[in-house]
């Protein structure tokens, strides 16, 4: 009984899987299985299932065992695969069963690729998302206090003030001696700004005037309001006749 039902089993596998299937002996076989619904841009996976029928078969399991040809599987996969082709196997007991355990093989194997896809885009979502707030993070700088923006300006000041006087020091290294004492004088004169906040004092310092400037003195020019109203006061007009 047993032999009848192999062969039959073995007909109808060579008719459905010419390429696939591999005949060992007339009692051991293997059939090479691929995902049944390839995942575009997907792992490539393909095991092959050795299938060896006992005496008692179909009244018992064959022994099964599988092979990797295409794709890296784990310890842990293989066994899960094989584990759940053995519950497959129990629920078909007494029936010719090779047929149900590879279509189920090519569903496992689906999953597995739709499974390592998902996860593969995870990985990559969240390596996207860290790169995204490391880069806000850069960007971001630090928050402005007023604390910190007087220690920035305090800090840019010197640096600037550094800056300018080695171009300072550049600018009187090609002077000439007289040019350098120039350069010197010009440099004590007080500013505009310091003219304004000393309240126009000391405006008659020498040392603020050029050479050949002329000093004017206003007060020649001063006419006072009441000069003015005594000269309008003698002035008479006449009728004319």
């Amino acid at each position: 009984m047993s032999s009848e039902v192999v062969l039959e089993e073995l007909e109808v596998l060579e008719s459905i899987y010419p390429a696939e299937l591999s005949k060992i002996s007339e009692r051991h076989i293997q059939i090479d299985a691929e995902p049944d619904d390839p995942v575009d841009g997907g792992e490539e996976l393909k095991l092959t299932l050795c299938v060896h029928y006992t005496d008692e078969y179909p009244d018992v399991l064959p022994d099964l065992s599988l092979d990797p040809v295409d794709g890296d599987f784990t310890e842990d996969e293989l066994e899960t695969i094989l584990e759940e082709l053995r519950t497959v196997g129990n629920e078909n007991i007494g029936m010719a069963m090779t047929f149900t355990l590879v279509s189920h093989l090519r569903e496992q194997l689906s999953r597995l690729v739709r499974s390592r896809a998902e996860r593969h885009q995870k990985q990559e979502a969240e390596k996207e998302r860290q790169a995204l707030e490391e880069e806000e993070a850069r960007t971001r700088g630090t928050p402005v206090t007023v604390e910190s923006f007087k220690a920035w300006k305090a800090s840019f000041d010197r640096e600037l003030a550094i800056k300018k006087a080695q171009e300072d020091d550049e600018k009187i290294k090609g002077l000439t001696p007289k040019e350098r004492e120039e350069w010197k004088r010009m440099g004590t004169r007080l500013t505009g700004r310091q003219l304004f906040e000393r309240g126009g004092k000391n405006l008659e310092d020498e040392t603020l005037l050029e050479e050949g400037t002329i000093s004017v003195d206003i007060s020649q020019y001063e006419r006072t309001r009441t000069e003015e109203d005594q000269e309008d006061e003698d002035v008479t007009f006449s009728d004319s006749d």
